[in-house]
């Protein structure tokens, strides 16, 4: 099942507006929403990107709003790009638990410029992660 490439973008802002406020907040709120930040991504991982909280009101609440996608995608390079996600966000997570606190916040800002790219310019770096290891992984064939 094809998916609206405006609902990963959709997602990329809502996780972007959390990890900013990760960042802003004092470490215990922090290790709360990359907590629940994890656990969006582990769904996007397991579910699929549109099985995501924010994905289900992206399909509730704000598609039928706008006119329909002028195409759909895979949705194989958005969920690799959740995993992406889920393991900077399980980086930050032991780095707060640990007291580890630069570490998570280094893995958060990672984050968060990864969610900015998709956000704003439509640039999925997990995206075109899996992308570049499909070609590869083609070439290697035999």
């Amino acid at each position: 099942m094809k998916i609206d490439s405006r609902g990963p973008r959709f997602t990329a802002s809502v996780t972007a507006v959390l990890l900013a406020t990760a960042l802003l907040v004092p470490e215990g709120v922090a290790t709360g929403l990359i907590a629940l930040q994890a656990a969006f991504f582990a769904i996007g991982v397991g579910l699929g990107v549109q099985s995501t909280p924010t994905g289900l009101v992206f399909r509730h609440l704000v598609r039928p709003r706008l006119s329909p996608p002028a195409e759909l995608e895979d949705p194989a390079p958005p969920r690799f790009a959740q995993g992406v996600g889920l393991a900077f966000t399980v980086v930050a997570l032991v780095g707060y638990l640990t007291g580890a606190v630069l570490v998570a916040q280094v893995a958060v800002g990672l984050a968060l410029v990864a969610a900015l790219l998709n956000a704003v310019f439509a640039f999925c770096l997990g995206c075109e992660m899996y992308l570049l290891g499909a070609r590869l992984t083609a070439r290697a064939a035999p």
